[in-house]
């Protein structure tokens, strides 16, 4: 037996010796994908096909450095080298640089990101004058990114408007593609749509790579949307050697255009499709499997299989009920300091989960309060400060002069006296002369309602520009970034400001340029174009290397493809989790990616899985009534109560979820839906069963005239304890409570059950 097949399971290794044809390879959470997919590269190898006849495509630079790590291992460092592997926008940005010519661009283009993308829709709608008070800039570049995804043109889009806002985004959305085409610019989406118009424009180079790619291997093939099935539909249609490896289960970014209906029709998309399954699970035991397998039998749509594990039954799944989210934050806090005093766990093994990035707020005060180092995934990156993109736009525009959003961005930083009002009427003159913003500017002595004080900084700072990009091919990059870097003047002036903010700044310059010459001593062959593409195609988690002994902050879709012995998974409410209010009658496709999301966080977890949800929390600077997530009754159902545990007293009979969907529908009423704001309130947690009911006709309220001030009282979590003050009436009454063990605590009597002494 090869050693490449050694040390396989049976599923392994048939799924890896099955080298030719359509084959899907459904692989469950924790089974060894990506193990299976390292080995069948490299057996492909070994059999003798050469390294740049297999296509790999990933969706993140960090599977691909692993993968690449791997083969190296299994074969050899050079026949790993000379893979074509990486993501989807890398790979085809290499294609698209090397065939720019064919459609109209020049190799040097630029990769505009998120925020660039932003401020070209800005520009966009600043040109066709579209207020951006009445049509949100984000919400219309999101739009034009949906349709993209969709391979919806700007045309076609146009026919399909049916409202306002779709019919003001059919405006922007072809001034927009030619603001980019004119600063010789590609977002992100265009990676993967001019590919498409570059393989169906030009036959020749489509069928070039159709004959180059014998062999290619798509990596969370359920993550693929219309545009990347389409491309992966073109190129392999002359092989056929088509494997695709993923886990229906797992899909959790429809709202990124992923589109599940690809991997389940896969089957019925290519003929002779061999389907392996990988159903023995490595990470997690038996306990969080259970669980995790009782939510995800409640969907629908997808591929059967049933995980199993040999490893431990392990702890139960913990569910804590807490009074609201700062409580919830205490909980989770103490959760890692028992863990970590019985465990012996370093801070590096916690994973805090939540649905969305602004319920972090109270978790990180939590964590401060405690002296607790974590990190955030999806937090500002360093490549995204603005010191630090700022110095970006000078390198960009060496590479490309035309890159409108790079010049805006530095052409008065530092101050300059070019102001808006100069720079409006440049970008009046470049629309109506159609023309670059560049080009506008090296027409500035042509240019009406410029003052001549303005029209003399604008000359030095193309002058500026100019004699860097002419020294080029006279120095090494790392020493022309320095040298630019130094000119515009950008650190002197941080020097002379002299706060806090501003010395913090400069030395992170000082760093991005540290970096700059260890990247380009490891790889003396790069350039400035590959430096600014390798940068500009990071994602969060490759920017996560998590060598950090700190706690891991992130959503729960940042979370996928990692692995933590503990993880921690907040906000199981409905309204939050699932994100839509509990009486709205959900597509029951946006119900399974929400379960799928939640399945996605369980197995995340290797020992332990806490899950934690609020009675109420803060909304828009409103306090409302939270219900416990539908999901939590579905993992505790049947066969997983073994498996999971509710915290706290003893469990009480549980009416049915529609009952008490309906019995507190009406708080959710006129409620907003959680969108991303903020939740920060000072609250209490109680750690009772998930079966028991809120106690919302709280009879016990008429006894609270016994209360006082220095009253001691009994709480059934924190024991005794002393009243140090009273507030509110009725529902709303409070009570601040000095524990002896657990701290001072914000109670509301209404929940509280405390008991006079």
């Amino acid at each position: 037996m090869s050693k490449i097949l050694a040390g396989l399971n049976p599923a392994q290794r048939a799924a890896v010796s099955q080298l030719t044809g359509p084959v899907m390879i459904v692989a469950g959470a924790g089974s060894g994908k990506t193990r299976v997919l390292t080995h069948r590269i490299a057996l492909l190898l070994e059999e003798g096909n050469r390294p740049w006849e297999i296509l790999a495509l990933t969706f993140t630079n960090k599977a691909a450095s692993e993968m690449k790590e791997r083969i190296s291992f299994l074969v050899s460092p050079t026949l790993a080298r000379d893979l074509w592997m990486g993501t989807f926008h890398s790979i085809f940005a290499r294609i698209l640089r090397r065939h720019a010519s064919e459609l109209g661009y020049t190799s040097s283009f630029t990769i505009y990101d998120s925020d660039d993308s932003l401020n070209a829709v800005k520009q966009a709608m600043n040109a066709l004058s579209i207020s951006k008070d009445q049509f949100n800039p984000n919400a219309v570049r999101s739009k034009i990114s949906s349709a993209k995804n969709q391979m919806v043109s700007p045309e076609e889009y146009e026919r399909l408007a049916r409202d306002i806002f779709s019919e003001q985004v059919a405006r922007i959305y072809p001034e927009y593609q030619r603001s980019l085409k004119l600063a010789n610019a590609m977002d992100f989406d265009d990676l993967l749509l001019k590919t498409i118009e570059l393989f169906d424009t030009h036959k020749e180079t489509l069928s070039q790579y159709q004959q180059k790619f014998r062999f290619i291997l798509v990596d969370e093939y359920q993550d693929t949307n219309r545009a990347q099935y389409a491309i992966i539909k073109r190129l392999a249609e002359q092989h056929s050697n088509l494997t695709v490896v993923g886990d229906d289960a797992q899909s959790i970014y429809a709202f990124r255009g992923a589109d599940i209906g690809n991997i389940l029709d896969f089957e019925r998309d290519y003929s002779g499709t061999t389907v392996f399954r990988l159903e023995q699970n490595y990470r997690s035991t038996k306990s969080i499997l259970a669980a995790a397998d009782e939510l995800i039998k409640n969907n629908k749509g997808q591929i059967p299989k049933t995980l199993f594990t040999e490893n431990m039954r392990g702890e139960p799944v913990r569910i804590t009920q807490c009074m609201d989210e700062r409580d919830e934050a205490s909980s989770v806090v103490r959760t890692i300091e028992e863990e970590i005093r019985s465990a012996k766990l370093d801070l590096r093994d916690f994973a805090i989960l939540y649905r969305t990035n602004a319920q972090s707020r109270a978790i990180e005060d939590g964590l401060r309060r405690q002296g607790i180092p974590y990190t955030i995934v999806g937090g500002t990156a360093f490549y995204k400060r603005k010191e630090i993109k700022d110095v970006l736009g000078y390198v960009r525009l060496l590479v490309n002069p035309n890159d409108s959003e790079s010049l805006l961005r530095v052409i008065n930083t530092p101050p300059r006296g070019i102001g808006a009002t100069t720079m409006e009427h440049v970008a009046l003159y470049a629309r109506d002369h159609n023309k670059s913003l560049m080009g506008a500017l090296e027409a500035i002595d042509f240019v009406p309602g410029i003052q001549s004080r303005a029209v003399q900084r604008i000359h030095e700072f193309t002058k500026l520009l100019l004699k860097y990009a002419s020294l080029r091919d006279k120095m090494s990059p790392s020493e022309l970034m320095r040298a630019l870097i130094d000119a515009t003047g950008i650190l002197q002036e941080l020097k002379l400001e002299n706060t806090m903010e501003a010395l913090s700044r400069r030395e992170n310059i000082q760093e991005f340029l540290s970096g700059i010459t260890d990247y380009f001593h490891e790889k003396p062959d790069a350039t400035l174009e590959s430096f600014l593409e390798e940068i500009s195609l990071l994602s969060e988690v490759d920017q996560s290397d998590g060598t950090k002994n700190a706690v891991t902050l992130m959503t729960l879709h940042s979370a996928k493809g990692l692995e933590y012995p503990v993880v921690c998974i907040t906000g199981l409410e409905d309204g939050l989790f699932p994100s839509q209010p509990v009486q709205s009658d959900r597509e029951p496709r946006d119900l399974e990616e929400e379960r799928r999301l939640f399945y996605v966080g369980i197995t995340r977890a290797m020992r332990r899985c806490y899950i934690y949800y609020a009675l109420e929390r803060l909304r828009f600077g409103e306090t409302v009534r939270a219900m416990p997530s539908r999901f939590l009754e579905e993992i505790e159902r049947s066969g997983a109560t073994e498996h999971v545990t509710s915290f706290g007293t003893k469990p009480r009979v549980r009416e049915s979820y529609s009952e008490r969907a309906q019995q507190i529908s009406h708080l959710f009423a006129g409620s907003p839906v959680v969108n991303g704001r903020t939740f920060s309130r000072k609250r209490k947690e109680r750690t009772i069963s998930l079966d028991e009911e809120p106690r919302a006709s709280y009879s016990q309220i008429e006894e609270t005239s016994n209360l006082h001030n220095g009253s001691r009282v009994f709480h059934e979590t924190f024991g005794e304890g002393r009243i140090i003050a009273l507030a509110g009436q009725g529902d709303k009454a409070k009570a601040t409570v000095e524990f002896p063990k657990f701290g001072r605590k914000n109670l509301m009597l209404k929940f509280a059950n405390l008991k006079v002494l």
